[in-house]
């Protein structure tokens, strides 16, 4: 057994002397972050399960059993890294998926009780678990914070400096911020607001960090407002004396990080505390003294709605961005045929490439470089134990984004590295395909993610194909990569797609230990036309970057999916050619030229 399995006997050592039955882990913080600090990051030490670009994963511990879900994205990464951990792989969504609370209430018994740390759980989400174990006669205990007790060199909370995102980037003031979340607010019938989301703290604020969060500018802290009081709940030793000028200027006072527990517990009864039952933790709940309200998606749907000055300067991201990656994939193909290059030292140069800009603060996820049958790990990422050199014929997959202050990338390319087979074409051109129908669709205001989702699926499903993660999921700016409220994927969503709103749109296709495709552009919701039947909108393309003509199989392909990619080639061109040397221009001539049956 790996050493987690001394962790793991700790762990149900404590359980018993708690009275604890079965104890059930979240991967993130009490901000339900998705890439929380290491601080909060004790599933992962403890199962030996560690996602890369995202905490997903959940573990549950019984006296003589424990499980790991986690989705689609991480199964083949999961199967290999719970190996003599004690921990057995849990699919929570495809085909064989297992619903991690029916399952625990199916192998619980009446009487017993169910341990969480509820700092690290959110309000709905505890309250479905104690709801279910409730009707079957088990109790939940929501104070058992169980890295407390086993975790002796546990990382500390993130003590990193603050500083002040530059407004004419943002194209907006806090005051205008913190008006228009009150409006909000008072829209969903309370009278205050805690924001606990990580993102939303850093938007309402115009601040940010390096360090706190990995490949996020976002930092630990609270906020509350109301129409008199504004308080930020940070350690003060992240504070600048320009970050105190910032703060003091917006009238917005500071209390340590953890008093925020006691204030809440003293408001006014006559508060109406707003508060988002996916985003708060259950421990903060517990301690609220006043009268909670629960809602929040209209506060959210604000920082997803990018202004115009946003959009112009995301632009320019993209430019840049295309620049690093038109160097990156020059770089590949003048190396690959040395042998020389492995999966680890292409993630390596692809990082230096666009950290050489200024503007680029640090990647927005660690890069996903996968050759062959690793471009068939959704998430795969690259380490000294599972690297490859990149050699022989095949498919490399690139998933890669910058954190800009100019705004937030996130491009997937997929390229063939010598001799395509005719297979490889075929299923690269039905992914293209669904990514050209999603991206040209006009679509009457009001529409959701969900609705649109299957167009990009719909050529893979003709020939039973599948993948299983989500098209689309929104993007912040200079923010997360990730962000809500809207995505594009199979899921009920009830957010409607708005102009302002940037999202991914991603379909790929995944054979296992063969290969792996995904092609992903960012894009921006935008008014496409009025008519007597109402107001219609579309998308705009917003990254930068050729597909590979080389994979194409063009007699599959209709008049109007190349003369999209022939226009979306020609804008590429136009924009990245005045950034790049003669050499440069002329790999991307090649790499743009029209296309013809």
């Amino acid at each position: 057994m790996k050493k987690n399995y001394e962790y793991l006997t700790r762990l149900r050592e404590v359980m018993k002397e708690k009275g604890i039955d079965a104890v059930v882990i979240t991967g993130t913080d009490p901000h339900q972050s998705e890439l929380p600090p290491h601080h909060w990051r004790g599933r992962e030490w403890l199962t030996g399960f560690e996602s890369g670009n995202g905490t997903n994963g959940t573990a549950v511990v019984l006296a003589d059993e424990a499980y790991c879900w986690t989705d689609s994205r991480y199964f083949i990464q999961a199967e290999e890294q719970l190996k003599d951990t004690g921990f057995k792989m849990m699919k929570e969504d495809g085909p064989e998926a297992v619903d991690l609370i029916d399952w625990l209430t199916e192998h619980t018994s009446k009487g017993q009780t169910v341990g969480i740390d509820g700092m690290t759980f959110s309000i709905s989400l505890a309250q479905r678990l104690e709801q279910q174990l409730s009707d079957n006669g088990m109790k939940l205990n929501d104070n058992f914070p169980q890295f407390d007790y086993i975790y002796p060199d546990r990382p500390e909370r993130p003590k990193n400096k603050l500083f002040i995102h530059d407004e004419e980037i943002v194209g907006e003031t806090v005051d205008s911020k913190a008006t228009r979340i009150m409006a909000e607010v008072k829209g969903e019938l309370a009278n205050a607001v805690l924001l606990s989301a990580l993102d939303d703290i850093a938007w309402a604020t115009n601040l940010r960090t390096a360090g706190d969060i990995n490949y996020s500018p976002i930092f630990v802290g609270f906020l509350y407002l109301d129409d008199e009081r504004r308080i930020l709940f940070v350690d003060s030793d992240k504070l600048t004396d320009e970050v105190k000028a910032h703060l003091e200027k917006y009238h917005i006072e500071t209390r340590g990080y953890d008093d925020v527990l006691d204030f809440v517990a003293t408001l006014p009864k006559e508060t109406r505390l707003l508060l988002d039952p996916d985003k708060t933790a259950r421990g903060i709940y517990d301690r609220v003294g006043c009268t909670p309200v629960f809602g929040g998606s209209r506060v959210a749907k604000l920082k997803s709605i990018k202004n115009s000055t946003m959009l112009r300067n995301l632009a320019t991201a993209m430019e840049k961005d295309g620049v690093a990656l038109t160097r990156f994939f020059m770089m590949v193909e003048k190396e690959y045929p040395t042998g020389k290059l492995t999966e680890v030292e292409l993630g390596k140069r692809l990082r230096a490439l666009r950290l050489a800009d200024p503007a680029c603060v640090d990647e927005s996820f660690a890069a996903i470089l996968g050759w062959n049958g690793h471009g068939a790990i959704v998430h795969y990422e690259a380490t000294e134990e599972t690297d490859v050199a990149i050699e022989g014929d095949g498919l490399l997959l690139v998933d890669s984004g910058g954190q800009y202050t100019y705004g937030t990338t996130d491009i997937t390319r997929t390229i063939v590295l010598g001799t395509p087979t005719d297979e490889q074409k075929h299923d690269f051109t039905l992914v293209l395909k669904g990514h050209i129908a999603l991206g040209t669709q006009i679509f009457p205001e009001g529409t959701t993610g969900h609705q649109l989702d299957a167009l990009a699926r719909q050529f893979l499903w003709q020939e039973g194909k599948a993948y299983y993660h989500g098209t689309g999921h929104g993007v912040g700016f200079f923010i997360n990569c990730h962000e809500g409220p809207q995505n594009i994927r199979l899921n009920i969503n009830p957010t409607p797609l708005q102009p302002g709103m940037v999202t991914s749109n991603e379909p790929g296709l995944y054979l296992e230990n063969r290969y792996g495709i995904r092609l992903e552009n960012l894009i921006v919701t935008v008014p496409a036309m009025e008519t007597e039947f109402g107001r219609f909108l579309k998308f705009d393309t917003m990254t930068l970057f050729p597909f590979d003509l080389r994979l194409l199989e063009t007699s599959i392909m209709t008049d109007r999916e190349i003369e999209w990619l022939n226009a979306y080639h020609a804008e590429v061109r136009s924009r990245l050619t005045p950034l790049l040397t003669a050499e440069e221009a002329k790999w991307l001539e090649e790499k743009t030229r029209p296309v013809k049956r």
